[in-house]
């Protein structure tokens, strides 16, 4: 398999907002194992959308980690 092959077969975040990342994150997978995957305070202590994406947009690092972890579990979600 080629490399072309390989990126047309992986997931992007084209089109993607954080706040439909995290909302299908904390749908898919729940608050607490979000925190399990990326153990951020948002996540783990009184977790909500609002203050999640509050940090995340402040905080890169936190960000591309979170990003990361929706491109993974992505793939196993049933088509929208």
């Amino acid at each position: 398999m080629d490399n072309t092959t390989k990126t047309a077969q992986r997931p992007t975040l084209e089109g993607i907002t954080l706040e439909t990342i995290v909302t299908r994150l904390s749908e898919n997978m729940g608050w607490e194992a979000m925190g399990e995957a990326v153990p951020i305070r948002c996540f783990t202590h009184d977790p909500s959308v609002k203050s999640s994406l509050k940090f995340l947009r402040r905080t890169p690092w936190a960000r591309a980690k979170v990003e990361e972890l929706y491109l993974r579990e992505a793939r196993r979600w049933p088509a929208s």
